[in-house]
């Protein structure tokens, strides 16, 4: 030890070294399983399975509801979660005084976004079908999913509104800005970059989820696209949860094809929404 301390170029090898390791074991996993599902999934994309319904029991023809349907259900969720979370960490962050009561809240809203998927769904069961009556509904399911990622959303923007120096708040209000002025035209603008890292996230955790949308929302089958928002439909985890342990004798391909689409559309959504980031990102001044 006392080596290593009289020979820092030495301990900065092994700590780079280290880094080097953990950060190999992060990534080498996470890029075998996406060139496997590449591998096995890309021979099943073709423009009937991207627009076609299923025939033959699943085991056959195309995604196209359960795309349609994922999608449906993530814009849902981001439309009830994306407004409610910013107001809350506005709030938190800008107007609550910090005291016992504002910290337990803190608390509760960081440990809420640990809580099982599965919880969620029976929550979402049992408010919004059973005591709501909206039923298995695109209503339900979106609903449910955006209770899940809220958590996250009012996170990641509340520590992005803290992370905006007290100095532009001072100047704004010693220019004869009101509070909600300030808020309006310097906090906020400034901290879209952090609050669109939480809708990545949410975005991301909504379209893989399959446990909440199993109690509200997903069907087993359905050869039309749904006609409103109290309908049933389908979505790609559900559907590719069906097709590899509920159905026999499907297809290989078809299961990873399923997957890849899957994987495809939330790196789409995140990409988009990087894009707007980084340009946001951009006109930062500081």
């Amino acid at each position: 030890m006392a080596k290593l301390m009289k020979n820092p170029y030495r301990t900065q090898k092994i700590a780079f070294s280290l880094l080097i390791l953990a950060t190999l074991l992060i990534v080498v996993p996470v890029g075998l399983i996406i060139v496997i599902i590449i591998q096995k999934g890309l021979p099943a994309i073709n423009w009937q399975f991207i627009s076609d319904i299923p025939r033959q029991g699943m085991r056959s023809g195309g995604i196209f509801p359960a795309i349609i349907g994922t999608f449906y259900l993530v814009t849902g969720a981001i439309i009830f979660a994306l407004p409610i979370g910013l107001l809350a960490a506005i709030y938190l962050s800008e107007y609550a005084k910090d005291n016992l009561l504002t910290r337990l809240v803190k608390l509760a809203i960081v440990n809420l976004a640990g809580v099982p998927s599965v919880v969620y769904g029976l929550f979402g069961l049992a408010l919004f079908v059973v005591f709501f009556k909206f039923g298995a509904s695109i209503l339900s399911g979106s609903l449910t999913l955006g209770i899940m990622i809220l958590p996250i959303i009012i996170t990641t923007s509340r520590e992005a509104l803290e992370s905006i120096p007290q100095s532009f708040r001072e100047v704004s209000l010693s220019l004869g800005a009101s509070k909600w002025q300030t808020i309006r035209h310097i906090v906020l603008p400034n901290a879209i970059p952090g609050i669109l890292t939480g809708t990545i996230l949410g975005l991301g955790r909504a379209a893989g989820e399959t446990a909440p949308i199993l109690f509200t929302v997903a069907a087993f089958y359905l050869p039309q696209l749904p006609n409103s928002i109290f309908d049933q439909a389908m979505a790609l985890p559900y559907h590719l949860y069906v097709i590899s342990t509920q159905v026999p004798n499907v297809d290989e391909k078809i299961r990873y094809g399923t997957a890849l689409v899957l994987l495809a559309l939330v790196l789409f959504m995140n990409l988009v929404a990087i894009i707007i980031r980084y340009r946001f990102r951009k006109k930062k001044k500081w």
